[in-house]
């Protein structure tokens, strides 16, 4: 029991570290000097880079040859690209995107056009 506390310890200890010292690292580093260019290019381009990562991820399973074809998808991505243009809000479009997707999905809209 003793082993089993002293290693949770230990553990916890170990992550409370490193969470610590990827918080307070870039402001040694950074703090008298100006970032890096490439830190700056990264900062600015990893958001949209994580969120097409996801998107793919989503699309690699669609049944693109079978009804309804990806027809949810589509219509989502369609969507919640035109309200995040007309809105600039990425709060609401991934609440609505999520929600149009699901009861799109869960109702199953589409059966009447291809089944």
């Amino acid at each position: 029991m003793m082993r089993e506390t002293a290693y949770m310890l230990m553990v916890i200890a170990t992550v409370a570290l490193a969470t610590f010292a990827t918080r307070v690292l870039p402001f040694v580093f950074f703090s008298s000097r100006e970032p890096p260019k490439l830190l700056s290019t990264i900062e600015k381009n990893l958001p949209p880079m994580i969120l097409l990562l996801l998107l793919i991820y989503c699309l690699k399973d669609v049944q693109w040859f079978q009804p309804p074809y990806g027809a949810p998808e589509i219509l989502t991505i369609v969507s919640v690209t035109a309200l995040h243009v007309w809105k600039r809000n990425a709060m609401l479009s991934i609440f609505a995107g999520t929600g149009m997707y699901m009861f799109l999905v869960q109702f199953d809209v589409f059966s009447f056009l291809f089944g």
